[in-house]
């Protein structure tokens, strides 16, 4: 009688703790920027997604290196950036694991030049606008090698992403290359001005990820799954025609913009379904793996001596997540 009066007392305690730890976990932190991809995490928040899992998060809303940042300085359990981003991070020292790819650039990353030049050969001699050191610059140096140029055929000019619309339409440079919505808001800025060379002509240069802190992955690995999960309910909500007038002012009412406005951005991100991330989370080379991307972008950094020592990309990935969702 008193052991099973002492199980029951154990059932009971056990019952209390895992009731109280429910209640006081505290939500998990994302950072999030301006990214349709990534945007899209409020539809989670909207639809229920994340009461659905069981999971609680609280999204953080920043600019893109800001939202990095603040993941360096542990203010984010998990930070959403480009997967050549998450490898810089590990470099530097904000090691992250990438759980979760959200999409590909599929348009939407762009170098726009002012009117009158009317491709990338055309760039030979000229100033380029682009953040040193970003994916942007990867992009901007795919294309010159597809035009049968290096870097030393243009100037490059050190600018934040963020003003690529001012600084094309200030003449000061003759080109910019960034992500929308700057780089649509060039466009509109600088009166003629085209793309002429976008991440459609690059698939899978840039694949946007969920990236989370190792510790938070050791302490609450059941949570993120939950969020992989809640995830996918978006990927599948977005899918659905029926859904495109609400998913749309979801969307658009994080960025200021109309519904209208924001439309076109989601035809230059091609967001992934599962078993598109699984063919992607397959190590090989080339840009149709994440793991060939990611080295792509690794031996570009360490030439450009963004950091000295290539990063271990398996060590970056886990396919575990996605694999585990039902």
């Amino acid at each position: 009688m008193k052991v099973t009066s002492l199980i029951k007392s154990a059932v009971a305690a056990m019952a209390l703790i895992v009731g109280i730890s429910t209640v006081t976990a505290e939500p998990l932190k994302i950072a999030y920027s301006d990214w349709p991809g990534w945007v899209a995490w409020d539809i989670a928040k909207e639809k229920g997604f994340f009461e659905k899992h069981g999971v609680e998060v609280e999204l953080l809303w920043f600019e893109y290196v800001a939202s990095m940042d603040a993941f360096a300085a542990g203010k984010a359990d998990a930070v959403c950036v480009a997967n050549g981003d998450s490898v810089v991070l590990n470099a530097t020292g904000a090691r992250n694991v990438m759980i979760l790819v959200n999409d590909y650039s599929n348009g939407n990353d762009k170098i726009v030049a002012k009117s009158g030049i009317a491709d990338v050969k055309a760039l030979k001699g000229k100033k380029i606008g682009v953040e040193i050191g970003f994916l942007s610059h990867a992009l901007l140096i795919k294309a010159l090698q597809d035009s049968g140029m290096t870097e030393k055929d243009v100037e490059l000019i050190n600018m934040p992403t963020h003003q690529a619309a001012q600084v094309l339409a200030s003449g000061d440079v003759d080109a910019i290359v960034a992500w929308q919505p700057h780089s649509g808001m060039a466009l509109k800025a600088s009166e003629g001005s085209s793309a002429v060379y976008t991440t459609a002509d690059a698939p899978g240069i840039i694949y946007d990820t969920l990236c989370v802190a190792p510790g938070s992955i050791l302490k609450r690995k059941a949570d993120w799954q939950k969020v992989v999960a809640a995830w996918y309910d978006v990927v599948d909500y977005m899918a659905d025609p029926a859904n495109e007038e609400e998913m749309l002012k979801i969307l658009s009412a994080r960025v200021g913009l109309t519904p209208a406005e924001y439309k076109p951005f989601l035809s230059g991100t091609y967001m992934m379904s599962k078993d598109e991330v699984l063919k992607a989370l397959v190590p090989g080379d080339g840009f149709d793996s994440l793991y060939g991307s990611c080295e792509v972008v690794n031996q570009f950094f360490v030439a450009n001596k963004v950091y000295e020592e290539p990063v271990d990309v398996k060590r970056t990935i886990d396919p575990s997540f996605t694999k585990a969702v039902k």
